[in-house]
């Protein structure tokens, strides 16, 4: 194991959880012994994931004779361990990340950074999808992570419910809302759309999304929180509008943690609409929801855009990879990285996990040439809007989140959540966001 003192009151605010596991042990000057590599849970289930991975890490293992200890941690778990990690200086040699945790994690300190001279050996930076690369980490700075698998947010709809109604996918948001309405019927637990109320990232990267949309920032490329301003706090009330009196939202979605746990009620019919990213496409498959009964379109945005906003139709997401600074097998991770990003294993993984490759060679594979795909490349390409590389950006999404977690638990109960409302819980997340830094 290796270990590093840092002191950082970024990483000591956010940590909420003990170091689980350390990297194994080696000889004396770093060369030889097993890779530890933290891998995050991109498929239906942790035992998904291992068989994935399994079949390519014994592929490396075999081409380069290193050996790799895999563990899959859950995404409600991975940011703390990396904190963990980070700050007591024992961890994995090799990582995954939310991309948008790059920046902050980067401030840490605790990972290699890919300069012009070592992005050689993984092609050069414009091998990589350039979206994909603007999440990498802090602006000016070589990135500390380089991209794994890509996604980004697309409408999926239930064909079989649309041709019931006669209705065709939405284009605008206001054709998403007379849709929705449409396809509700609370009597018969039939709703037009199913999302993860409870997930405080899910409800970051909408408020991040629906602010880009009205022509606002609610964190700036300072980190400074503007949560209140009325187009923030109109961004946040259309979200959670879809929620309660003549909304198109079940009040118990406020209990769904997840995009997964969400589109059960997608595949049994009972939502009608979905939004979520590509990678939800082996859950439905394995939920015995075939290709030809759902549909997916971009996500709609309002005609016209209010002043200042953009067509953003998805944060640029996915995950990435980072080493570990201090890690002693520091070449052979570097191997392993070269080996997950090369073209033939980013066709492989992500065809297993309904992501998008984020390297432009992997795309020769025909099985990318397909309408899906099509669908959420164009968007995390043409469509989509990193959020800002800053240390405090996972800030934002805790307290935002929550707060809006909060706001949908109250409209699940029946209580009125008015535009006041909104603008205090929102306040409540601004000082709470200042008052750890941002």
């Amino acid at each position: 194991m290796f270990k590093r003192p840092l002191v950082l009151s970024l990483i000591a605010v956010l940590l909420a959880g003990a170091l689980a596991g350390c990297a194994s042990s080696e000889p004396a000057d770093g060369s030889g012994g097993t890779l530890t590599y933290w891998a995050s849970n991109q498929g239906k289930s942790a035992q998904q994931d291992l068989e994935i991975l399994g079949v390519e890490l014994a592929e490396f293992t075999e081409r380069t004779g290193i050996e790799v200890d895999v563990e899959v941690i859950s995404w409600a778990d991975l940011l703390n361990r990396i904190l963990a990690a980070a700050t007591s200086g024992v961890g994995p040699d090799v990582v995954n990340l939310g991309n948008t945790w790059a920046a902050s994690l980067q401030a840490t300190g605790a990972f290699v950074e890919f300069d012009d001279r070592l992005m050689q050996r993984f092609g050069g930076r414009d091998r990589f999808l350039a979206s994909s690369m603007t999440s990498a980490g802090m602006a000016g700075r070589p990135p500390s992570s380089l991209p794994l698998y890509g996604l980004a947010y697309g409408l999926f709809y239930h064909k079989e419910r649309f041709a019931e109604a006669g209705l065709e996918p939405p284009r605008t948001w206001a054709e998403f809302v007379e849709t929705g309405r449409r396809l509700t019927d609370p009597e018969r637990d039939r709703w037009g759309l199913t999302i993860a109320g409870a997930s405080y990232t899910e409800n970051a990267h909408f408020a991040f999304m629906f602010g880009r949309q009205n022509g606002v920032h609610l964190i700036d490329e300072r980190g400074r929180a503007t949560f209140t301003s009325p187009g923030a706090v109109s961004a946040v009330q259309r979200y959670l509008d879809l929620m309660g009196p003549g909304g198109m939202v079940s009040p118990e979605d406020a209990e769904e943690g997840n995009a997964s746990a969400a589109a059960a009620n997608f595949t049994d019919g009972s939502a009608a609409m979905l939004i979520a990213q590509n990678s939800i496409i082996p859950t439905l498959e394995s939920s015995g929801m075939s290709a030809e009964e759902w549909g997916v379109v971009p996500m709609p945005v309002p005609e016209p855009l209010p002043p200042g906003g953009a067509v953003v139709r998805s944060h640029v997401a996915g995950s990435n990879i980072a080493v570990f600074e201090d890690s002693p097998r520091r070449e052979e991770a570097l191997q392993l990285v070269e080996f997950l990003t090369s073209a033939e294993t980013q066709a492989d993984l992500n065809i297993a996990y309904g992501t998008l490759p984020v390297v432009t060679d992997a795309y020769r594979d025909p099985a990318f040439d397909n309408p899906v795909d099509h669908v959420f490349r164009q968007v995390l390409e043409q469509d989509s809007e990193t959020v800002p590389m800053i240390p405090n950006e996972a800030h934002f999404e805790t307290t935002v989140g929550a707060a809006m977690r909060d706001l949908f638990a109250r409209i699940a109960t029946g209580q009125d959540v008015t535009r006041d409302d909104v603008r205090a819980a929102l306040d409540d997340a601004e000082q709470k966001m200042r008052g750890i830094g941002g």
